[in-house]
């Protein structure tokens, strides 16, 4: 069994995309793994399925391979718009697709919540962004919703996104993160990460992250001739950045960190180096802190093993 403080931190943390680069894997053979890894005794790591809403449709021919114990949880994924008209039009569209799913067979499939890029220009921290999102949330309902900005329209997405929030009865809007990519300049750097993790602790606004979180630590890696992200670091920065109001330098610090002698993991806390947060905090952190896509799960859970961990 995995220390209570590692489950605590990573517990339903990776929503699983296998069809992403560079994966990219076919419809079928996704929900395969993803029909195998709800089954397996790591479960407890696994997030939802991350699904384009265009994918919807196949997906319905598909679900035989789960059933009501074994259920699949869906991360609907809507387009890439660049204005408001065709960003209010897809809404509409993806609330449809999103209702048809659910509707389709409520024992195998359910809407774990959309994620989708905010056409920034029209959505800046002004009357007129929260006009758009006000009328999202009129379009969606209460369906939590995670959206995605640049790393350097963080800190300002978060603010608009806290102030929506907090005139809504339901404050499920939270913001998406990219991490990295296939390539190296695709990853932002350590310090536009930093904030980000941040300035969502001083707001209260749910987090989650995509792309380049492979592996538990910071490290180079040769495919993308960069360093990527560890997702230990990413998980772990947030929530001890919320819980000892870190700055974003000190956050960039763990973000940076490549010593897996610097993480600490125990049945009654976790720790990066000096800095500790006990279970029953941590579980309160991750409410805002929520998942990270991967288009691997096997990749996480084998660098585990190979840390002792798991």
């Amino acid at each position: 069994m995995p220390a209570a403080s590692l489950h605590a931190l990573l517990a339903q943390s990776i929503d699983y995309a296998g069809m992403f680069p560079p994966c990219s894997l076919g419809l079928e053979p996704a929900l395969q793994n993803q029909a195998e890894y709800v089954r397996s005794p790591d479960a407890w790591m696994l997030g939802a399925f991350v699904l384009s809403i265009d994918q919807f449709n196949a997906a319905k021919q598909l679900l035989s391979k789960f059933d009501p114990l074994h259920p699949l949880r869906v991360a609907a994924l809507g387009p890439k718009t660049g204005n408001i008209d065709t960003f209010l039009d897809a809404l509409e569209d993806a609330d449809a697709a999103i209702r048809s799913l659910s509707r389709h067979n409520v024992d195998l499939v359910s809407i774990s919540h959309l994620e989708m890029f905010l056409p920034w220009d029209n959505a800046s921290p002004s009357a007129t962004g929260l006009a758009l999102l006000d009328e999202a949330r009129s379009i969606l309902g209460d369906l939590p919703v995670f959206w995605e900005a640049p790393p350097n329209k963080a800190e300002q997405t978060i603010a608009l996104l806290a102030e929506h929030n907090s005139n809504a009865e339901l404050a499920t809007f939270g913001y998406k993160l990219r991490t990295g990519g296939v390539t190296a300049d695709a990853f932002p750097n350590s310090t536009q990460i930093a904030k980000a993790l941040v300035t969502p602790a001083t707001y209260q606004v749910p987090i989650k992250f995509t792309a380049g979180l492979h592996h538990p630590l910071r490290q180079y890696r040769e495919e993308v001739q960069t360093k990527m992200y560890g997702f230990l670091n990413v998980l772990g920065a947030a929530v001890l950045a919320a819980e000892h109001r870190w700055n974003a330098d000190q956050t960039a610090v763990m973000l940076e960190d490549e010593k897996a002698d610097s993480f600490s993991f125990t049945d009654e806390f976790f720790a990066w180096r000096e800095w500790k947060i006990d279970i029953k905090r941590l579980q309160y952190r991750r409410t805002f802190v929520v998942s990270f896509g991967s288009c691997s799960f096997d990749e996480p859970r084998d660098d585990l093993r190979a840390l002792n961990l798991l």
